[in-house]
Order: C-alpha cells, then structure tokens, then sequence
C-alpha cells in the first residue's frame, strides 16, 4: 500500500513509500483509508519538525484528520464492514493521569500522551490503517467522505462545551458571537454558532473569494475589520492564532464575556500589548479568556451530529481542492483561494 511519509522537519525528505499493508491486532479494525484533511499541524510537524516519530522508528505516516471505510471489523467491536469511520486522533498516557483515566485525554495533566500522525504513532495518511474501537468514530451513511471534517468540527464542538461550562458561573445568555479567521476552524465555529440560533459575525482579512460567501450563505455576517463591528461580543470564538488580533480582541469583548482561544501562534515574535489595560478589562469586566485544544470522544460524536444536520451541499463547498495522495505535498502549498485541502489516499 502507499503512505505519505515524513521525518519531522525535514520537509525535502517528505514522499509517498510503499509499505507492506497492516495486519490488525486482535480486537482492531481494518480501515480503508479514503480522504485525509490537511491543517497548519501538518505542515508544522513536516517543516518545524512538531511531534516526534514512532519509538525506533525513522519515518512517520502523516495526517490526524481521517475518513476511512471499515474492510474488516471483529463481530464484537461494534463496527461493521462498509461503516465510514473517523479516527480518534489522541490516545490516553500510559500510566495514565487522572484526567486520562476519566476519558478526557484531551485534558492530560502529564504530556505522556500519543497522537496519530504528530506524536509517536502513524498517521492516517496511508491506503489502509488500522484502529482500535474504542478510538473510532462511526460516522453516518449520508455524511459519507464529508465526515473528513469531524476532527476539525471536534475542535470547536469542545471549544462551544467550554463556553456552556464557563457560562454556568452565572446569568449568561450570549447573542452575538464574533469568531475571529474564516479559515476550516473558524468556518465551522460559525456553523454551530448558527446551530445555536445565534448573531455570528466572522471577522478574517481576505475581501473575496470562497471565504466571505460561505460565511454570508451560512446566515452570519463577515467583516474585515474589528471596527466595522459596532458592537462589543460578549463570546468570542478566536481561530486566527494571531497574538495582535487575540489582544486587539480581548480590548473590545462586553461584560462577562468568554473568549475562547483555538489557534495557535507557532512564533515566538514579541508583542507590544497594553497588559495593565487588558487586566483591567478582565478583571472589572468579569471576563474569561480559556485556551482549549485537542477533543475527546464525546467532542466527535458531537462533531458527526452536527455535521450530518448541516448543509452538505455547504460542506462541500468548504473542500476547496482534492490533492492525489501521489502528490500529498501540493497539500502543504497554501494558495488563495484554500479553504479545506483534502489528500485522496486511493488516488
């Protein structure tokens, strides 16, 4: 079978192997690997060298965003043959931590943990792969190669239980929320923003293309500018990574607001900020600023429920290229008018 290699930063030794197919271990199942999604950890991990290989080995297979179909499936797993699948993208430490043990590895206090295709463990990014059931995640029929986008819809499945968890400390019925980047992450932020009968505004900086129509066809409205917004968002949803836009932000929330924060920055670029206005800001304004990351099952489960309720014909319009897995790293290649890239693994 065929799989997208790398070695952690070393993005010229990046290439499709031929590996022998995988034999599953009792209790696994054997996937058919059909889409792979591509985010910026992807590209972290092949050019910064993110993450760290398998134990022993010399190369990793890539990719944490997964669609797959079930080739063979133990009669006790739940699974059956045919069943389009996601696969879970974080496993619990070995010992494990306390937050592990409860099934929320997403939360694990001691770093011990692994990660398909970034920490210790291959990828998706292969023709076959398997998995163990309790880390898959059945999707359904009429989803289909869509359900691609459920690790990245689990990501703000968590970041929107985090705002309901927050939002219990008191009297908080949010209205309006501004979700910062028009990128896969923020796209679908938005989406359950609407899915919660909210005013969603989407702030990003690009003043045409695929971006700003799929944020109007979703009902929301897109701005490109925080001055145009003539309104102080008391929930913010940030999916930029950008420390000036995180900060600029943080200025302008309403009272007990909650900004939940999603991206990352991956620089270490020193920014010039009003931390004594911002402090003020937050502290007599009862505002919470939460980082959140990573997702654990109960996140994608959400994520395929939320999924298969939206508009598919609005999904496919957020895959705006399809790469051939014989030549993945295109992938990697940013162009303007991206959205979700997509590697076909039986292409």
């Amino acid at each position: 079978m065929r799989a997208a290699t790398v070695f952690p930063g070393k993005p010229e030794s990046s290439r499709v192997d031929e590996l022998a197919e995988p034999a599953p271990r009792p209790g696994e199942l054997l996937v058919e690997g059909l889409l792979a999604g591509v985010c910026g950890t992807d590209t972290a991990v092949t050019e910064n060298g993110h993450g760290s290989l398998p134990p022993g080995r010399e190369r990793m297979v890539l990719f944490h965003e997964s669609v797959g179909r079930v080739r063979q499936a133990p009669a006790d797993s739940g699974f059956a043959e045919g069943d389009h699948v996601v696969g879970i993208v974080r496993r619990p430490d070995p010992r494990p931590c306390g937050a592990c043990a409860a099934g929320d590895w997403d939360f694990c206090l001691n770093g011990e943990y692994t990660e398909r295709g970034i920490k210790e463990l291959d990828g998706f990014g292969s023709q076959l792969w398997t998995i163990e059931p309790d880390f898959a995640v059945r999707s359904t029929p009429s989803l289909g190669e869509l359900a691609v986008l459920t690790e990245p819809t689990s990501i703000v499945a968590k970041a929107w239980e985090q705002v309901e968890l927050i939002g219990r400390r008191t009297h908080f019925e949010p209205y309006n929320v501004l979700v910062t980047g028009a990128g896969p992450v923020g796209l679908l932020a938005a989406l359950l923003g609407k899915r919660r009968g909210l005013d969603v505004h989407v702030l990003d900086k690009v003043t045409s293309g695929p971006k700003p129509e799929l944020v109007r066809d979703l009902g929301a409205e897109y701005h490109t500018s925080l001055d145009e917004l003539g309104f102080r968002p008391n929930l913010v949803i940030e999916a930029t990574g950008s420390g000036t836009v995180v900060f600029d932000v943080l200025r302008r929330t309403a009272r007990n607001a909650i900004t939940v924060l999603t991206g990352i920055s991956g620089q270490e670029r020193t920014l010039p900020v009003p931390a004594g206005a911002i402090n003020d800001e937050l502290v007599l304004d009862n505002d919470v600023v939460v980082g959140s990351v990573n997702a654990n099952l109960r996140h994608y489960r959400q994520a395929v429920r939320a999924l298969d309720e939206a508009d598919h014909d609005w999904l496919h319009r957020m895959i705006s290229r399809r790469v051939p897995l014989t030549r993945w790293t295109d992938a990697l290649e940013q162009r303007a008018d991206d959205v979700k890239i997509v590697v076909d693994l039986q292409d």
